[in-house]
Order: structure tokens, then C-alpha cells, then sequence
């Protein structure tokens, strides 16, 4: 059974007791409990929507440390979480008056030149991991945004500027070290504990303490070009027709994602702001994105760089605090304009018109080339979101509590709206349609999404191999993988 059944003041008892075990126990870690300097920074998760009073905080410095947490946790009946990067907006990375695991401490980053292999502690941000490989002139498939936590990325499947040409960040691992729930530290791999490895390619989250990644990185010897350009909204169609254009013939090293915002320097008016992206230099990348430059780009911070920057440009939009989440959909290239301006450029407005604070909200359209990534099929691994299909990032922002609700459920009638897109597309196509796609990117849900629509087909599997590893369900923060559950999301 879960440990999130222990009420109350049963609760707060059991938590005394595992703070105190704790202390004397662990001699490395750090322990905090609410009257503790440091504990206040120790719940600020990326969100304020997400914030919660943990009962106690542990900070590991060891697979052993993490080990002896989670065995004294059980014993005291006392639900914990999972902390890295506290970059999610579903809660699963906090508590309420119960045990937080923060691998904040462990963030050591390990690059062997010669394999070209990166070890990577599952404390680290994809900053950690950016900047060491880096120092190699490597570069590992990550998460756009720098501040992201490796581990929730990763376990999620990861999509990135370098999938185009290298797949997605679980197409890169080869090994995870990994706490379970019965206190073991095991190494999955495709040689060691192959189902569990699996599995954690898109399940991850539900398994265990993902202790230490190994990643094959990429040579990444050349500057790359990158950076972000604002449109007057009127441009909408011509940015959209590009963005088309652009992954229909690139051969992966260039991507773009189209954002709807209203920034300050539009006045807080509609804009489209692009991040563009080319793995190589100025001169072949000009070429390639002229359509958009000969648009005279209200803001133009496009350069060659270092390819450890580039993930680092869009943190100013998605910075810690306030209130905000993420709700995850799906498009199809060529994406339709109209749908855009004419439908889902109307809700964002509807949003701002009614919602205090909306106006920092985005809805950005990410296009990738997903050949690479369709290599692979989507029973290689528990991950099932594999497909021509790209994603579409839902990011309402909002001011106060009382709105939590119209935000939350603005995003899912955006979500909604992109759904019939699909479907609008399968009709008109008919019989010599592809396939329609199915399953959404549960990293950029809030676990609203059920199971099913996460994992597909691989659900029975992942219920079975949950039920030899976390038969209890210890970790059970994540998408449901309980038999009975399938259908159901959790908000």
C-alpha cells in the first residue's frame, strides 16, 4: 500500500520520529524540519502553485544516504517526495507535512573524454551537465530550459535542441543508478536489470531515487547559432509558414518554437517570440532563417554562441516563483495558421481578459525534426510519445490562489482545442490519413492526463514491472501505475 495514508496527528508524530532517526543516523546529510535555518529555501519549488510545508527535509550526499531515507521513511509510515530540479507544477516533488528527499547537494558532473560518456548525479540541473561536458567540447541531449532538473527530464523522456539530430535525452542514457524501495542501489542498464531500464525511460519517476545518470554525449567541436526574435502579431502566419518550412527540409541541426505571449516591450499586447536554433555556425545558419530576419524582428538577440548558452536563453520567461504550471498537446506539421490566429489566439486573450497576472502566460509550439526520435519505436521503452507529432507547451500564468482553478482549467480547454485539431485533420484526410497520435508528453503535463494517455500500450507492461520492484507503491507521486488507475488522472 501507499504511504500517503497516515492522517494527521498520526502524521506529525511519525515525523518527529523519522526527523530524530535521521539526525542520528545519517552523518553526511543534512536534516531540516520547519523550525531549521534553511528550511524556508528548502520548499521554493519553481511554482508557488506547487509550495507545500514539508514535515521534513533531507539532503543527500550518497546512494546510501538516500538508501537509509527511504527505509526509515517506511518504517515510519511517512510519505516523501522526490526533489531535484523542483521544476515540475503536478506537486510530485513536494509534501505536505511529510518527508522531501532534495538531491540539491548532489550535483557532480563526470565526463570521460575517451568514451565520451557523462556521469551525472541526480541532483544536477541540465546547467550542471551543459557546462561540464562542455569544458570537452561535448554536448548531451537536455531540456531547453538550463534551470530544469536532469533527473525529472530524463526519467520523462527529454526533448531538446539536439534531438533533431541525436533523439531524445533517454535515447542517450546508457546506465541509472537507482534507489528502490526496499533500500537496494542497483544499476539498470541494458545488461543489468534490463526491464527495470525500460521502464525507467518514461516511467522513471514511479521506480525509485535516480541516484546517477550515465549519458552518451556528442561532439559538439562548433559554435552554434541560436538566440530569440519578436514578431508584431500580425506576423503570425508568415512565422508559422516558415516554421513549417524549416523542419520539412532541415536534416535536424535547425529547429524553432513559436511562442503566444504578451511581452513588456509589446505592452503586454499579443506577440509571436521564436527561439531559433542551428547547430553550426552563423554562415550556414543566415541562409536557413532569412524568411524570419527580413521580417525586421522587434527584439533580435540571435548569435553565434557556445552551445553550453543556448539552453539558457528562454530562463527569463519560465524564472522561479509565482504562480504557473504546464499542461502538455499535441500538433501536426504543417501546423494550420488559421487554427492559431482564429482559435487558439482568442482563448489566450480570454485568459488575459479574465485572469489577473495572465498576461506573462505562453503557448509555445516546438518544432523539432522527429525522424531521429522515430527510429526508435514506442515499445523500446515505457516512454510511448513517439511520432511525427510534435509538442505544444500550455504555460498559464496567474497572480493569486483564488485563480488557481480558471488556470488550471483554462489549460486543459486549450489542450482540448489542439485534440480536435488532430482529429479535424484525420476527417479531412480520410482514409489516406497516418495514423493519428494518441499519447501527449507527460513531462509537460500536471499529471491531469490519465496513464493511459502517457504510456499507451505500455501500461500493462509498466504495471508489471512496478508491481516486482515498488509492489507497495512507494513511489507514487507520479502517473498511477496501479491496476485499476489506468483511465484516471489525477487532476
Amino acid at each position: 500500500m501507499s504511504t500517503n495514508t497516515i492522517p494527521g496527528n498520526s502524521q506529525a508524530s511519525s515525523v518527529d520520529k523519522l526527523a530524530a532517526e535521521l539526525r542520528t543516523t545519517l552523518q553526511a546529510a543534512t536534516v531540516l524540519t520547519p523550525d531549521s535555518e534553511g528550511y524556508a529555501e528548502s520548499i521554493i519549488r519553481w511554482t508557488d502553485y506547487t509550495e507545500k510545508k514539508a514535515g521534513v527535509v533531507v539532503y543527500p550526499r550518497s546512494a546510501e544516504d538516500i538508501s537509509t531515507t527511504v527505509l526509515a521513511a517506511r518504517k515510519h509510515g511517512v510519505s516523501f517526495a522526490v526533489a531535484g530540479g523542483k521544476h515540475n507544477s503536478s506537486g510530485a516533488c513536494s509534501s505536505e507535512g511529510g518527508l522531501v528527499i532534495d538531491m540539491g547537494k548532489m550535483r557532480e558532473v563526470r565526463v570521460d573524454p575517451a568514451t565520451k560518456l557523462v556521469r551525472v548525479q541526480g541532483g544536477c540541473i541540465w546547467k550542471d551537465v551543459d557546462d561540464g561536458a562542455y569544458e570537452y567540447k561535448l554536448s548531451a541531449v537536455g531540456g531547453t530550459v538550463n534551470h530544469t532538473g536532469v533527473a525529472g527530464l530524463t526519467l520523462g523522456g527529454g526533448y531538446g535542441w539536439l534531438s533533431g539530430r541525436h533523439g531524445l535525452t533517454i535515447d542517450n542514457v546508457k546506465a541509472v543508478q537507482m534507489v528502490l524501495a526496499d533500500g537496494s542501489i542497483i544499476t539498470a542498464s541494458e545488461d543489468n536489470h534490463p526491464d527495470l531500464f525500460w521502464a525507467v525511460r518514461g516511467a522513471g519517476h514511479s521506480f525509485g531515487v535516480a541516484v546517477e545518470f550515465t549519458f552518451q554525449a556528442h561532439d559538439q567541436k562548433n559554435l552554434v547559432w541560436a538566440g530569440q526574435m519578436a514578431f508584431p502579431i500580425d506576423k503570425l502566419h508568415t512565422v508559422i509558414n516558415f516554421a513549417n518550412d524549416l523542419i520539412a527540409t532541415t536534416n535536424g541541426d535547425s529547429a524553432v518554437f513559436v511562442g503566444l505571449t504578451a511581452p513588456p516591450f509589446t505592452n503586454r499586447k499579443p506577440a509571436v517570440v521564436t527561439s531559433v536554433f542551428h547547430n553550426g555556425v552563423a554562415a550556414e545558419a543566415l541562409p536557413i532563417f532569412k524568411p524570419l530576419l527580413d521580417l525586421n524582428p522587434i527584439i533580435n538577440s540571435t548569435k553565434e554562441r557556445p552551445y553550453n548558452e543556448v539552453n539558457g536563453m528562454m530562463n527569463h520567461a519560465v524564472d522561479y516563483g509565482g504562480r504557473k504550471l504546464s499542461k502538455g498537446a499535441v500538433f501536426r506539421a504543417p501546423l494550420r495558421p488559421e487554427f492559431v490566429s482564429d482559435i487558439i489566439l482568442p482563448e489566450l486573450e480570454r485568459l488575459h481578459a479574465t485572469v489577473p497576472g495572465a498576461t506573462r502566460s505562453i503557448l509555445l509550439f516546438e518544432f523539432l525534426k522527429s525522424d531521429k526520435w522515430c527510429e526508435k519505436s514506442n515499445t523500446d521503452m515505457a516512454f510511448a510519445n513517439r511520432g511525427p507529432h510534435l509538442n505544444l507547451l500550455i504555460g498559464p500564468f496567474w497572480d493569486s490562489s483564488e485563480h488557481d482553478n480558471a488556470a488550471r482549467s483554462w489549460s486543459h480547454a486549450v489542450a482540448k482545442l489542439a485534440w480536435l485539431e488532430v482529429e479535424r485533420e484525420q476527417v479531412e484526410k480520410g482514409p489516406d490519413a497516418a495514423p493519428a497520435p494518441t499519447t501527449e508528453y507527460g513531462n509537460y503535463d500536471h499529471l491531469a492526463a490519465s496513464p493511459r494517455q502517457i504510456f499507451a500500450s505500455n501500461l500493462e507492461r509498466l504495471i508489471e514491472i512496478k508491481q516486482k520492484y515498488d509492489p507497495d507503491n512507494v513511489f507514487d507521486k507520479s502517473y498511477s501505475l496501479i491496476k485499476g488507475a489506468e483511465e484516471v488522472g489525477r487532476r
